[in-house]
């Protein structure tokens, strides 16, 4: 389920701030290679956490 536009536009890398993009389930930061983390979404909520968060594959 995607997230509603507005909350999207407001989400930040917890970890680097830089902005977030939707990919599927997941949300991707998109600060390059210094963090580049991905966020789970469970039911809907994102997950910032970021011990939550995996580096990408």
């Amino acid at each position: 389920m995607p997230l509603e536009a507005g909350l999207l536009e407001i989400l930040a890398c917890p970890a680097c701030h830089a902005p977030l993009r939707e990919e599927g389930d997941e949300l991707l930061c998109t600060g390059g290679a210094e963090c580049g983390l991905v966020y789970p979404v469970r039911d809907g909520i994102p997950v910032l956490l970021v011990d939550e968060a995996r580096r990408p594959d």
